[in-house]
């Protein structure tokens, strides 16, 4: 069964040597203290490790069962998720006025990664249900909060978003559900929605669904819908449980992957729902939860990779197979163990150095949302928003890569569902489709977030770079192995969106057929970035002599081996960009 250890001392580093957490200006960012940060993520860890972990391949062999109208979760979980519950860790980062520990967005992502890891199926739970908290929070009446949001902080209810329906997914214009006002003030919803995540379970007493849905007269397309709170059971005025509501599951999905988390068919006939924010502004409302689950799916993307990445280590340090080209490397042995051969040395390179990149990348985009929640700091706003579709994109294609090399290390072993690693490549998989298949990140990457308010938010992270680049010009550390590198790679960011904007308006398929290879030459970019910003930190302990100097060689050892190996992708997908559209849509679709 494979194993999982969360892997607190890089999350501490980051936090404490690279983000620098307690220093920052940012409300409540004070009490990130290393000791403080320390205990929560050890004993996040320790649960991760003992209780989650244990129940994912329960989950993925078990799946769940409709019975009777009601969906019934793997063996374990119940036990598992009111442990959870009872630990506070699905309140962390929640508002105390309802219950919440306050923590910034921060501390609760690196906990959610080590969930993730853990147990991807189980955490999906708790994680549908925050991102209907936030939607509620943000967007709810003073009484909509006061009533379902207490008991949503302490997951005795749950969670969901209602989106897609059999004939639309990116087209939510689409939709045909619909919304019949009452008199009361209530609506009646009445529609089918399909891959609902936690459309229903057996862990908490109650579920609150968050559906898109037509009023009659609303506009057509997307300016016309509207988002609505559907309890699966009624709640009363004061809070209690009442009648059942007209919401029920007509299936659960067969699906490659996550198979303890329950993916419904909902069927919602005449249901009692409650308008969430204005009439006609539910997409708005419902970008709340969406951006914060791309966040969340990003983070997924390399959590799955990191939990494959362990268990190869440990395989590739005890497989004995050939001999080291070299000379044998354990001579009383009848071979050596393949973490000696240079391929499954790149291969495991190319996790290693993946996985630390990517989780900078997540953590610092959480500090940015921290900043402009706790801050109003429109300029980090701004920066998140035009890198969640490369933290969501880019971060689950490699994170799906991964986990396949992590496969690839146990040869045909790999293959046999009793090691475990078939489960982390299927399980990572559903990370390129949900929340936005990676196709659409890239396009509303290139479509929309470039020409954001003007190119702002674009030009800002080029002179970011280029500040970093400026402000360390004199250290020689770090020069030729980064600075250099990413200064290339900036250039050729340049570069793709200059092409974009001397051809997009003339042919936008240039542009949009360049989409999916910008995406991925940002990512490489900004994770060419994180690495220079984390080799500064590790330099800077080495020279004063603190701390564990293997660990800030390794870093250094491991950045380096990225900048060299995997940035210089960068030239590759500028060219695919500048040979414009031609190439992709000159074939007559018959011919396909």
């Amino acid at each position: 069964m494979p194993s999982y250890t969360a892997p607190v001392d890089d999350m501490q580093f980051l936090l404490h040597e690279v983000l620098e957490v307690s220093r920052s200006d940012v409300p409540g960012y004070d009490e990130l203290e290393p000791d403080f940060t320390r205990a929560v993520l050890e004993e996040a860890g320790k649960i991760s490790s003992e209780v989650l972990a244990p129940l994912n391949m329960v989950g993925d062999r078990e799946g769940c069962r409709l019975e009777n109208g009601v969906v019934r979760t793997p063996t374990g979980f119940r036990e598992a998720f009111e442990q959870m519950r009872e630990g506070g860790w699905t309140a962390l980062d929640c508002d105390p006025e309802y219950g919440g520990q306050g923590m910034p967005y921060i501390l609760n992502t690196a906990v959610n990664e080590m969930f993730v890891s853990a147990n991807m199926a189980f955490n999906m739970y708790q994680g549908l249900t925050h991102g209907a908290y936030s939607t509620i929070h943000a967007h709810g009446t003073d009484e909509q909060k006061r009533l379902f949001l207490p008991k949503m902080v302490t997951c005795e209810w749950g969670g969901t978003m209602n989106l897609t329906e059999p004939h639309c997914g990116t087209d939510l214009g689409l939709l045909r559900t619909r919304a019949e006002p009452q008199e009361d003030g209530s609506y009646k919803i009445t529609g089918t929605k399909i891959f609902i995540s936690a459309g229903d379970h057996d862990l908490t007493e109650n579920v609150i669904h968050l559906v898109l849905a037509r009023i009659p007269g609303a506009p057509a397309g997307t300016k016309g819908i509207s988002l609505f709170i559907v309890p699966k059971i009624k709640v009363n005025e004061d809070g209690t449980l009442g009648e059942r509501n007209g919401v029920s599951v007509g299936k659960l999905e067969e699906k490659m992957g996550i198979h303890g988390n329950s993916t419904c068919v909902m069927n919602y006939d005449g249901a009692t729902g409650y308008l969430l924010g204005e009439e006609n502004k539910g997409m708005r409302a419902m970008f709340t939860m969406m951006n914060e689950a791309r966040m969340g799916v990003g983070l997924q993307g390399y959590a799955e990779a990191e939990a494959a990445y362990q268990n190869a280590v440990s395989y590739a340090r005890e497989r004995l197979q050939g001999r080291a080209v070299t000379g044998p490397a354990n001579p009383e042995g009848p071979a050596d163990p393949i973490i000696v051969h240079p391929d499954v040395r790149r291969s495991l390179m190319d996790q290693k150095s993946f996985i630390e990149a990517a989780r900078a990348l997540v953590y610092w985009g959480a500090n940015l949302i921290d900043r402009g929640h706790k801050l109003g700091d429109k300029d980090a706003e701004g920066l998140i928003s035009l890198i969640t579709p490369v933290i969501k994109g880019f971060l689950t294609d490699r994170g799906f890569d991964m986990t396949v090399q992590a496969q690839q290390i146990y040869g045909g072993h790999g293959y046999i569902e009793e090691t475990g690693m078939p489960q982390f490549v299927r399980d990572a998989r559903i990370t390129m489709i949900y929340e936005g298949a990676n196709g659409i990140q890239a396009l509303d990457l290139v479509g929309r977030k470039l020409a954001q308010d003007g190119g702002k938010h674009i030009m800002a992270f080029f002179e970011m770079v280029k500040g970093f680049i400026k402000e360390n010009d004199g250290n020689e550390a770090l020069k030729d192995d980064f600075l250099e590198p990413l200064k290339a790679a900036s250039k050729d960011l340049q570069a793709a969106g200059m092409f974009f904007m001397q051809n997009g308006m003339q042919n936008p398929n240039a542009a949009l057929a360049g989409s999916y290879d910008f995406m991925h030459l940002f990512g490489h970019t900004v994770l060419g970035l994180m690495w220079a910003r984390m080799a500064k930190a590790a330099h800077e302990a080495l020279e004063a002599g603190t701390g564990n100097a293997d660990f800030y060689k390794s870093k250094i050892t491991t950045g380096r081996y990225y900048m060299a190996r995997h940035l210089p992708m960068t030239r590759t997908h500028l060219a695919r960009i500048q040979s414009g559209a031609d190439p992709v849509m000159s074939l007559p679709e018959d011919q396909f």
